[in-house]
């Protein structure tokens, strides 16, 4: 494979030195462009597996590879790009400066084409049409249901693939172009990332209406972060978001039980099994059935704005454009 400094001696021999600067440049570039064309999106796929796995290994297992296959595509990417985009070591790999860069235009690339798709299927009979949505906890089981149940019923040949995350991974996918449309908490969310508020969630404290907080309004969650709560399971977006203002404090919250949803966590509750960390639409709705009662945590982290976000609504593919137009008059009702 030629190098770029081939590409100059090239340019410099005497056939070539008759010919105008301009026409010189252009010959270049051509080349330039032949040399970068020569990876497909095997390759880009590849390297974003690697690159999310650390690991050359993990990346060709992710991308259904041998080994040395996958190897040999990473090193022609490098020779076809001039430069290093990986630095190897016994811990596995990291990238580069242009590996980064490179990594962020796959992305894109791979977004462009799922738009692409997207836009396609619509023309395609019986083809059905795939949304990619990252919601927190909140979302996915107080805020969205609702709407997207909606929305599906509406528009019978486009699928809605939700994914649970905590805000801030949610806010990382959408500006690298991971994943199609995010519902997340704004403080989280860069300023590059487009978004819309949807509604408004204050994370409530809730306790057995007989419990040692009767008639309290307002609390600091410091004061109760010695307390037995009952929670979510370890995984959800929601308790990893809790667990990291705890962790602020100094403090290791101590569960008496771990449950997947809100009801069940607020019916251990109404039993006086330990207190809870709760949206307040959950809290307000379990407190119509249950004996307990809400009070508000005065943290900041407990007032939160929902926002449905995106890279860019305006380059998004077409059912994902349908989905962000249904869900925009949602939450203006």
């Amino acid at each position: 494979m030629r190098t770029p400094a081939s590409w100059f001696e090239t340019a410099a021999q005497p056939s070539l030195r008759r010919l105008p600067i301009l026409a010189c440049v252009r010959l270049l570039t051509v080349r330039v462009m032949e040399i970068a064309m020569r990876f497909d999106l095997v390759d880009l796929q590849l390297f974003i597996a690697v690159a999310e796995a650390r690991s050359i290994t993990g990346g060709a297992l992710r991308s259904h590879l041998a080994l040395a296959s996958a190897s040999a595509r990473i090193k022609s990417l490098e020779a076809g790009l001039g430069t290093a985009l990986l630095k190897r070591g016994r811990r596995g790999i990291e990238l580069t400066a242009a590996g980064e860069s490179l990594l962020d235009h796959a992305r894109i690339i791979f977004h462009n084409v799922d738009a692409m798709r997207g836009d396609l299927s619509a023309y395609a009979s019986g083809a059905r049409a795939s949304v990619h949505l990252l919601a927190n906890t909140s979302g996915l089981s107080e805020h969205l249901p609702k709407a997207l149940a909606a929305f599906l019923r509406e528009y019978r040949d486009v699928n809605v693939d939700i994914e649970e995350r905590e805000s801030t991974d949610i806010a990382a996918a959408i500006a690298s172009g991971a994943a199609d449309l995010g519902f997340a908490a704004e403080h989280a969310l860069p300023d590059n990332v487009e978004r819309f508020l949807f509604s408004e969630d204050r994370l409530m404290l809730v306790t057995a209406r007989r419990g040692d907080f009767a008639g309290r309004r307002q609390i600091d969650f410091q004061e109760v972060s010695d307390r037995d709560f009952v929670g979510l399971t370890n995984s959800t977006a929601l308790q990893i978001h809790i667990a990291k203002h705890a962790a602020r404090l100094g403090v290791r919250l101590k569960f008496r039980a771990r449950l997947r949803d809100f009801d069940a966590i607020c019916q251990m509750v109404a039993a006086d099994v330990g207190i809870a960390v709760v949206p307040e639409t959950a809290a307000k709705r379990c407190a119509r059935s249950m004996p307990i009662m809400m009070i508000r945590i005065r943290d900041p982290w407990a007032n939160r704005k929902l926002t449905i976000c995106a890279r860019s609504f305006k380059t998004l593919p077409r059912p994902a454009k349908l989905l962000v137009e249904h869900l925009r008059k949602a939450a203006q009702r």
